[in-house]
């Protein structure tokens, strides 16, 4: 048998061996007792409908076993297993930590078209289930991310607020906006303060400074700040918008929203890589109402 060439198998069995025996011992001295034993001795003054307890010392037995199990104790948490010794969580985080340094090198130079087919398939196994295999947000169960990272993404939060990343600055309310002004803001922010640095034909120098008022006057500036990235972390950086920065954010945090809790993907353990490709995938896609 293998299993027991393993000396913490070993000394687990022997253990639950000893166990077993000290209980069988136990057990049918205190059956013998019970049975044979009188109810005769010293009591102590404590009374209760004719019931008196006792006046034994504690038995030898009980204060050995206390003292060994403290220290038995002080070694196993200090010492011994498993903190000095072989655990199955252990060797499960040196294997990932292994693979995720093989799995960087082998995909590292991985061509843009490459990275979204990589997102895709990390997207279809842990995120289609709530946000839809077309990543629409099944009806509204989840954030519709054809529009992540795009114009439409930061109209829908202008005019339906934002929740759930715990800020101290709290939640965003929605804002009384109009569509022409909103989708100012929006190109403004993608273009002018994301680190995404998206281009947009129709902003010239004067929808910009339009567009900055707009951002100043709307309340944007006093949580994000004047330059967007959220005044040392009062609230959201805006300057990580539509980047890889911002969606490792989202996974590590987790969300809270308006339409249900969207767990941290921490114990996944994404590397550098698939954060990358996942991102890519989520900026290719496209609105079907487009």
């Amino acid at each position: 048998m293998g299993w027991l060439s393993d000396h913490i198998n070993m000394m687990a069995l022997i253990a639950a061996i000893v166990i077993l025996v000290l209980t069988i011992v136990v057990v049918g001295n205190l059956i013998k007792k019970m049975r044979d034993s009188k109810a005769d001795g010293e009591f102590t003054s404590h009374k209760w409908d004719g019931i008196a307890e006792f006046a034994n010392d504690i038995p030898v037995g009980w204060i050995i076993s206390f003292i060994v199990l403290i220290i038995w104790g002080f070694w196993y948490i200090f010492f011994g297993y498993p903190l000095n010794s072989y655990s199955q969580i252990g060797e499960y985080n040196q294997e990932l930590s292994e693979y995720n340094v093989r799995f960087e090198e082998k995909w590292k130079n991985l061509s843009d078209e490459d990275k979204i087919k990589m997102g895709q398939g990390i997207f279809l196994v842990k995120c289609s289930q709530c946000h839809g295999v077309n990543a629409e947000g099944i009806n509204g169960r989840a954030q519709n991310l054809t529009h992540w990272g795009k114009v439409a993404g930061i109209m829908d939060v202008i005019k339906h607020g934002s929740v759930g990343l715990g800020y101290m600055a709290g939640e965003m309310p929605a804002l009384e906006v109009s569509n022409e002004d909103s989708e100012l803001i929006a190109k403004y922010i993608l273009s002018q303060i994301s680190n995404a640095h998206i281009k947009f034909a129709d902003m010239d120098a004067k929808k910009i400074k339009k567009a900055k008022e707009l951002f100043d006057s709307q309340t944007c500036s006093s949580c994000h700040g004047e330059d967007g990235k959220g005044a040392d972390g009062m609230a959201v950086d805006l300057s990580k918008y539509a980047t890889v920065d911002f969606l490792r954010e989202v996974l590590t945090k987790g969300k809270k929203g308006h339409i249900g809790h969207m767990p941290s993907f921490d114990y996944a353990n994404f590397s550098d890589t698939q954060i990358e490709a996942l991102n890519a995938f989520i900026n290719s896609l496209q609105p079907l109402d487009d």
